[in-house]
């Protein structure tokens, strides 16, 4: 005699729904992510001119604000040197290659 018996499977909640982000709180994170994405592309654009042929799949850490941009072989080294100089500055990590990506696909 087989039965087949279904068990109502209870499906739990968020562990902190009070932390739960409301969409247009994220729609405006991601809208402030593209200008700033933006403008430091621009920077990069303007420059990498300059350093590709000389330092080709180096890194270039921008700082927008200032407009500053620091040089590196190790993605972290130029990371570290816009946080030395700006400490609580936001800014952005490319490569000096055709696309400006780093990492692998």
């Amino acid at each position: 005699m087989n039965h087949i018996t279904s068990k109502k499977v209870v499906r739990r909640g968020r562990i902190f729904p009070e932390l739960t982000i409301p969409p247009e709180e994220l729609a405006r994170r991601e809208a402030e992510d593209e200008i700033f994405y933006q403008r430091c592309r621009a920077i990069f654009e303007r420059v990498r001119p300059e350093y590709i042929e000389s330092n080709y799949g180096w890194y270039i850490a921008i700082e927008p604000d200032s407009g500053e941009y620091f040089l590196d072989q190790d993605n972290i080294q130029a990371h570290k040197k816009v946080l030395e100089k700006y400490p609580k500055a936001k800014n952005y990590v490319f490569c000096l290659n055709e696309t400006g990506t780093t990492g692998r696909i």
